[in-house]
């Protein structure tokens, strides 16, 4: 009788970040077929999907990974999450994992961090990985949609401490740097510390909004004029100062990355990428909840610093009237968190557009896939909630195993 479980099957490359944090943290390998088998020029999977599959080897120990000739086709049996102990990972210097990004990476940063950060409080060893290379892009990412890593720093991190994680995390962004040309590479330069690992998170109950009571933000440029940043925070605060006079954005401007030309073997030249500039905003409630938004300049330039500052304080807005307590960039954080918890059910209040995307189906039905339990949603109770849903997860009791029970 073969001990093997047989793996879960799944198609497309959607979702297929946490698909692989699944599979690591229920401890079941996972059949994916039909990845880009349709496109003519580039089938399989993408750059940025193999950097990820690395940066998961690197972080587990016992990880298998088949690929086929085409690409279209990953076999994944994951291992034990291991974190930066010393001796493990592909690069390891002194308990640092160092990552390096292809050059030919059109994703943000973020499209790294948050399947870190959802790995490493189940992780036997504290995480710390140095994300490097011409690949790194730190800012929104106007094409794909990619949230920036102060997102990650200021809206998302700060959600773990709702589960009981909050000490000894942090995320430095050592590097600026927007999307280069055609939107690849970016040179930044990230570091993640993790040390913070649990049994199991807590249970969560999260159903009250609250009233908006702070604004705070990023204003960032690479390698630009640092005059942006004023203008684009000026213009923020002039829509946002009649809603929430407690509006803080701070202002960061720094030097472009030098980065040699591919294929070039000379000791010079050097050229500068990841140009650019952008805002992040997060507002804050009573309660603690989170919204966030970001705008980046596009690759090609041609928008000037006043309409990214609009822009960007027009979508906070808009995420905030989506209602629920948290924000789209962070809900399927939360709900895998509660998922993997404790074997008790959480709550949580949710907009009714948030919970009826097409990429949180996606999400769900990849849940119960892996044997989590079905959601119950319904409606709010409060009226003044009215249009939110409470969504019901029974955590799978999936802890640390390299922790002992309290």
């Amino acid at each position: 009788m073969s001990l093997t479980q047989p793996p879960v099957r799944l198609t497309s490359q959607k979702n297929f970040a946490y698909r692989l944090v699944l599979a690591t943290l229920t401890g079941k390998p996972v059949h994916i077929s039909q990845i880009r088998s349709n496109s003519p020029s580039n089938p399989g999977l993408a750059p940025h999907e193999i950097s990820l599959l690395r940066l998961f080897e690197a972080v587990t120990n016992g990880s298998q990974m088949e690929i086929s000739y085409s690409g279209t086709i990953i076999v994944y049996k994951p291992g034990l999450i291991t974190g930066s102990a010393a001796g493990l990972g592909s690069t390891s210097n002194g308990g640092t994992i160092t990552h390096e990004i292809p050059s030919t990476c059109t994703r943000g940063i973020s499209y790294f961090l948050i399947p870190l950060c959802l790995l490493a409080p189940f992780s036997k060893a504290p995480m710390n990985v140095l994300f490097t290379g011409p690949g790194v892009i730190t800012s929104s990412t106007p094409t794909t949609g990619d949230i920036s890593a102060d997102a990650v720093r200021m809206a998302i991190l700060p959600l773990y401490k709702l589960f009981g994680i909050w000490n000894n995390i942090e995320l430095r962004i050592l590097q600026r740097s927007n999307p280069g040309r055609g939107g690849r590479g970016g040179g930044g330069e990230v570091q993640l510390v993790f040390g913070h690992q649990v049994r199991l998170p807590k249970t969560l109950h999260l159903m009250n909004p609250g009233r908006i009571k702070t604004v705070r933000g990023v204003a960032y440029s690479t390698g630009v004029s640092a005059s942006n940043n004023a203008r684009m925070i000026q213009t923020a605060r002039g829509v946002l100062n009649p809603l929430v006079p407690d509006t803080y954005i701070a202002s960061d401007s720094s030097s472009a990355p030098l980065l040699k030309p591919a294929g070039s073997s000379a000791a010079g030249g050097k050229n500068k990428t990841g140009l650019g500039f952008g805002l992040f905003l997060v507002a804050e409630s009573s309660t603690g909840c989170l919204f966030s938004a970001d705008v980046a300049s596009p690759p090609d330039g041609g928008v000037p610093p006043e309409d990214i500052g609009k822009r960007c304080a027009y979508q906070l807005l808009e995420t905030i009237s989506k209602g629920g307590c948290v924000a789209p960039a962070a809900a399927q954080t939360v709900l895998m968190l509660m998922a993997m918890g404790s074997e008790d059910v959480g709550r949580l209040q949710v907009g009714r557009d948030v919970i009826a995307d097409e990429g949180m189906i996606q999400f769900a039905r990849d849940l119960a896939k892996f044997g989590a339990s079905g959601w119950g949603v319904r409606d709010a109770a409060d009226e003044k909630y009215e249009g939110d849903v409470i969504v019901s997860v029974v955590g799978r009791g999936i802890g640390n195993v390299g922790r002992k029970v309290a």
